[in-house]
């Protein structure tokens, strides 16, 4: 296997207070790696950190063999890793295929971009359905999708979907969580960041279990599904 991305004793902080302590993981091709655990844990920081978003006050990060400190967020993207962000953070006046068309901002290859378009409709229907519409008259659920699928657009070798099921219904919930499953078994390598720890294990090959900043439990998605201490904590069962 091909190890696409490396985090070795990753620090990062907010003034003086650490919000990441030193975690160590990797992912590698073709697979989903899960980070699970409760708010203010680090997840998101993390991840905002491997987009860039974020300077790491220590430790190193490497994609695809390179490591990122010295590129901005715009390159990370263009390097092939790509963030769907906590919030969605789409822009609500713009239509929904033009918010699609962002995601390639970065790309000139103008047969692609119609290819990934009808691909993202294929993947989201709604989206295709309603492709001329306000982003913002969309659902929550459907704007999940279209963050999902505006993500997908910069054609990323590694796809970062930090709380995809935030705020869904359980019904909706399930469509994210079976788009994941289809993206998948397409090839598609994912980082998710996911607080229904259930549905985020069922999916992964590896989980890294986050507390207070730091990694404190790992294995694989159905070993940490079957622990107990995971059990407990996290799956809210005695």
């Amino acid at each position: 296997m091909t190890t696409l991305l490396e985090v070795e004793d990753l620090k990062v902080a907010y003034g003086k207070i650490e919000a990441v302590k030193g975690i160590s993981f990797k992912v590698e091709a073709g697979e989903v790696v899960t980070l699970i655990g409760t708010n203010g844990a680090g997840k998101t920081t993390t991840l905002r950190t491997l987009s860039g978003l974020l300077k790491p006050v220590g430790g190193t990060i490497r994609f695809n063999g390179k490591p990122l400190r010295k590129y901005r967020a715009d390159q990370i993207v263009a390097l092939g890793l790509a963030h769907s962000p906590e919030g969605r953070h789409i822009f609500p006046r713009m239509t929904i295929e033009n918010n699609l068309r962002l995601g390639a901002y970065l790309r000139s290859d103008k047969a692609g971009i119609e290819k990934d378009i009808k691909r993202a409709y294929e993947l989201f229907p709604i989206l295709g359905e309603r492709s001329k519409q306000a982003a913002g008259t969309l659902s929550g659920g459907e704007q999940q999708m279209l963050a999902m699928g505006r993500a997908l657009m910069s054609q990323p070798k590694l796809l970062m979907l930090d709380e995809p099921s935030m705020g869904l219904s359980p019904i909706m919930m399930q469509r994210i969580m079976a788009t994941i499953s289809e993206l998948k078994s397409q090839g598609t390598t994912i980082l998710l960041v996911e607080q229904n720890a259930q549905a985020a294990l069922s999916l992964a090959d590896h989980g890294h279990v986050m507390e207070v900043g730091k990694i404190v439990l790992s294995g694989t998605g159905n070993d940490l599904l079957h622990d107990e201490s995971v059990r407990k904590a996290y799956l809210g069962e005695d």
